[in-house]
């Protein structure tokens, strides 16, 4: 084999990935392949500090371009400061991370396996352990609802005032399902808007919502140049087939990150749970049989345990209507910020889950009886 790893796909999955095999072996000789010509601008990731491990946020902290002690939500009858830390990192920093790792930008392969890449070219490259990292992929073992979102991040004339992130301003009008504006606030002149929808359809008009980013910043009295804008269609996952997943998977390339399932069901976060999974990859052999019984252990005891979450995507997509949506998250925000810390983490005690579904029910009860299957949901995709 020429090389110990090789990765198909430079984004975080991968990136994540490599840094774990790098750091826990300095010799490892690893690979990464993608088609694009370098790393995007149009990707900011953020977590809350309480999702990662103390090693990955000491790993990813010298590169977080935004960092902050606290964080803000707003709905129409409630508003919140929370004193939980978050941060963000962007694509071309966490690139830089990977000294030592053969990166090569416009390769492009024609098919992955379990012993290596052939490229367009004809060409072969082989590896002990093969990851494909190369996003989201559609199976009938996942269905989803979307968070669709854009951003616009601008250079203000004047300082914008916003001292902390708005993880979800939704005093904002409702359409298209549940809507709200995220905010972060790089330094007191720079701001990302950001315009997000939890939605039915995948479809997304980037003009549209992108001039409501930007309606939203006159409304707040924002004017400035605009510096970029970055784009998303997440998944959020309403049904998952695990094990019918990687009975598909037994063979081949190693399947990560957004195409194997692998991140929060309700918030469409990845980087907590890649991190996770590179963590898993990194203890285990540089073999692509070691890398998937690891992946696909992680993977199997993280939708077990993510059933509740799926649960509450499937009240809030099939039970509410979408102009209600926000009444939803509006009432989980009232809940103690421990729990609601463990809920992004995806650490929900069984204490936790009663005391979110308890009290005066957040929709009638006839319809949230009605959202407790999972399995209709994935046998209407077969």
């Amino acid at each position: 084999m020429s090389h110990d790893l090789l990765i198909a796909g430079a984004g975080l999955s991968g990136a994540l990935i490599a840094l774990a095999v790098r750091d826990r072996r300095p010799d490892a000789r690893i690979v990464m392949l993608d088609a694009r010509s370098g790393p995007s601008d149009q990707h900011t990731w953020s977590c809350h500090d309480t999702d990662l491990s103390p090693e990955w946020l000491a790993r990813l902290s010298p590169i977080r371009r935004g960092e902050w002690t606290d964080q803000e939500v707003a709905f129409p009858d409630h508003s919140r400061r929370l004193t939980t830390g978050y941060g963000s990192i962007e694509a071309g920093a966490l690139i830089g991370l990977l000294q030592g790792v053969d990166l090569r930008w416009n390769t492009h392969v024609a098919t992955l396996d379990d012993t290596g890449a052939t490229l367009t070219d004809g060409s072969r490259i082989e590896a002990a352990c093969v990851i494909d990292a190369r996003g989201a992929v559609e199976t009938p073992h996942l269905t989803v609802g979307f968070q669709k979102f854009v951003g616009v991040e601008i250079e203000t004339d004047a300082p914008h005032g916003v001292e902390r992130p708005m993880i979800m301003d939704a005093t904002v009008p409702q359409m298209d399902g549940y809507r709200f504006i995220y905010l972060l606030p790089f330094s007191p002149t720079r701001i990302l808007i950001e315009d997000t929808r939890y939605s039915d359809g995948g479809d997304l008009d980037d003009g549209a919502l992108a001039q409501a980013s930007l309606d939203y910043a006159a409304r707040r009295g924002w004017t400035g140049q605009e510096m970029r804008r970055e784009r998303g269609i997440l998944p959020i996952a309403l049904a998952h087939d695990a094990i019918g997943f990687w009975r598909d998977h037994a063979q081949g390339a190693v399947p990560v990150g957004l195409g194997a399932g692998l991140f929060h069901p309700v918030t469409g976060y990845s980087l907590p749970y890649a991190a996770q999974v590179a963590d898993a990859i990194a203890a285990r052999d540089l073999t692509t049989a070691s890398a998937r019984r690891a992946v696909r252990g992680w993977a199997i005891d993280r939708a077990d345990r993510d059933r509740f979450l799926r649960l509450l995507n499937r009240m809030l997509f099939r039970g509410c209507p979408p102009d209600r949506r926000y009444r939803l998250l509006q009432r989980f925000y009232r809940l103690p910020q421990p729990l609601i810390e463990r809920f992004y983490a995806g650490r929900l005690t069984l204490a936790d889950r009663l005391r979110i579904v308890t009290g005066r029910p957040p929709i009638p009860l006839s319809q949230a009886v009605r959202c407790l299957p999972e399995r209709p949901l994935l046998q209407e995709r077969a």
